[in-house]
């Protein structure tokens, strides 16, 4: 099988150590080197609300790998966006949705893979005592993740703490934040950058490697890289009276640079949706 990007430098635009578990997979898989070059990204928008971020994830990671190809003048970029919030499809539970994105201006193609997690830390809290800060604490995963704190009545941009590593270093941020907050109280948030979020972190090394694979197989008819399953088709049927459920009944495969696709059928294996799915007969 033809490895397409083997001994080629691909530009990975991260301020967050997101190289540690990315480039592994690219090495691995393609035996691709990824170069990061120094840029402040944070330019495009920050987790903690200081700069908003203007496009979505999508339009941001493209202007982010965008940046990092042409500060180190390379052909290839990479780049990885993560929105957190409530899960698309469980609403009262918490997600993870991460997307990375690969340019080619080489073969003239662009190509992204997302990931929806529950595994994720992400939550936030207004509390006004240094008792309630510590069960935030707690649930946050703290020390091992990391905590934003500011006061609740943010006036002033620049009191913000995102670095307190300690109990110590967090409880004197609280004082200062408390202080400074006209309502006495103090918000708090988990701190979903890459390299102070182990969760995260672990979420982008799975996209990662979907990613990877999916760069190094060929498309079966044209040959280019970034064959993928790209959508699905709805419609199992149901187990009892075959009428149509919202069930994927496939999955659909194409190519990034020609018209090429296939509908392949479902992995697992089931041919059927289960009755409690179908809208006839569990109305």
């Amino acid at each position: 099988m033809t490895i397409f990007y083997r001994e080629q430098n691909i530009a990975l635009t991260t301020k967050h150590q997101k190289e540690n578990v990315i480039a592994p997979h690219f090495r691995d898989l393609l035996g691709a080197t990824l170069l990061v070059p120094q840029i402040d990204t944070d330019v495009l928008g920050t987790f903690s609300g200081e700069i908003e971020r203007k496009g979505n994830a999508l339009e941001t990671a493209i202007q982010k790998a965008r940046l990092g190809m042409q500060a180190t003048n390379l052909s290839y970029g990479l780049a990885s966006e993560g929105s957190f919030g409530p899960h698309p499809y469980i609403p009262l539970l918490s997600c993870d949705n991460e997307l990375l994105v690969f340019i080619d201006d080489e073969r003239g193609f662009h190509l992204h893979e997302m990931l929806i997690s529950e595994e994720t830390n992400y939550a936030h809290a207004c509390v006004s005592t240094l008792e309630q800060a510590h069960q935030f604490l707690n649930s946050a995963k703290f020390p091992s993740h990391g905590v934003i704190l500011r006061p609740n009545d943010w006036q002033d941009h620049r009191i913000i703490f995102k670095d307190a590593e300690t109990i110590t270093a967090f409880n004197k941020a609280f004082d200062i934040c408390k202080l400074s907050s006209s309502d006495g109280q103090v918000w708090l948030e988990t701190d979903m950058r890459a390299h102070r979020n182990p969760s995260r972190m672990s979420v982008i090394a799975t996209l990662a490697e979907k990613l990877a694979r999916r760069l190094a197989t060929p498309c079966p008819s044209c040959a280019l890289p970034g064959w993928g399953r790209t959508g699905v088709n709805r419609g199992l049927e149901c187990e009892m009276c075959r009428t149509e459920t919202e069930m994927v009944k496939a999955d659909i495969f194409s190519c990034v640079m020609c018209d090429y696709s296939e509908s392949k059928p479902r992995l697992d294996g089931l041919w059927y949706a289960p009755q409690e799915y179908c809208p006839y007969c569990n109305p």
